[in-house]
């Protein structure tokens, strides 16, 4: 029979003992209950002590329990996806040894969300055309490719090589014009790595709840100033994946 072990999806401070529901990953309906020390807990949910399934349904169900953990408390610390303690005692020993840390760390966060913004160019044409024209050593290589016959294939390659990376100047530009005006509403902010050549910016920032309306009306400005030419995706509020991931080792189980 295989132990039962539980895993962990996040930190909130509180000593009740909380019940979320029977959202537990695995699609088994396990409880997700909480596991107090010290004004702290961890959300969990039994789960076999095997090598845990890493795959799109669990990563899901993962985020989910913190979400749903987020419509009530307004600071939440998540804990790396794929976490497994042997039992509460190893648990509230873990609580007991980074108590301090834990219990800055939601202070810090505190009333924050996380917001993401994806900027995707709706015409390619249009920007490659931007690109030729921003850049003379391309016009003037596409140029010389209409008026050679011989050397074509080498000159395409050449050009092909100057256009990726002129692309990629113009993504870091216009992701960097959007983020400045994001930011002066953000606490902190990243950018992740994009998709394709349409998609220039993935960003996700750290905003106060307060200021999440604010951070809606910016948005709202950007689409409509922006429609012609850029097609925005402006999702959340979620947990602070990007800017908390809690990990615990294995050897700290073994303490």
């Amino acid at each position: 029979m295989e132990k039962e072990g539980k895993y962990i999806y996040c930190i909130i401070g509180t000593s009740q003992e909380r019940n979320f529901g029977p959202i537990g990953i695995g699609g088994k309906g396990d409880e997700v209950l909480t596991i107090g020390y010290d004004d702290l807990s961890m959300v969990v949910s039994s789960h076999p002590m095997t090598k845990f399934v890493v795959n799109r349904e669990n990563m899901l169900a993962h985020e989910k329990v913190i979400e749903e953990v987020m419509k009530e408390f307004d600071s939440v610390l998540p804990v790396r996806f794929g976490t497994v303690a042997s039992g509460a005692d190893e648990i509230r020993n873990l609580l007991d040894r980074r108590c301090r840390e834990f219990k800055d760390l939601l202070r810090d966060m505190d009333h924050k969300i996380e917001l993401s913004v994806k900027g995707i160019w709706k015409n390619m044409d249009i920007i490659f055309k931007e690109i030729v024209k921003e850049n003379k050593e391309i016009k003037k290589a596409r140029d010389k490719i209409s008026n050679l016959k011989s050397q074509i294939s080498n000159l395409k390659t050449e050009v092909g090589k100057m256009v990726e990376q002129a692309l990629a100047k113009k993504k870091e530009k216009e992701a960097e014009k959007i983020v400045d005006i994001l930011r002066r509403t953000a606490i902190e902010y990243k950018l992740n790595k994009t998709i394709g050549d349409e998609m220039f910016m993935n960003g996700v920032f750290l905003v106060d709840k307060g200021k999440e309306k604010e951070f809606d009306n910016i948005m709202d400005d950007l689409g409509n100033k922006c429609r012609d030419r850029i097609k925005f995706m402006y999702t959340g509020p979620f947990p602070v994946f990007n800017f908390v991931n809690i990990v615990i080792y294995p050897e700290e189980w073994e303490r």
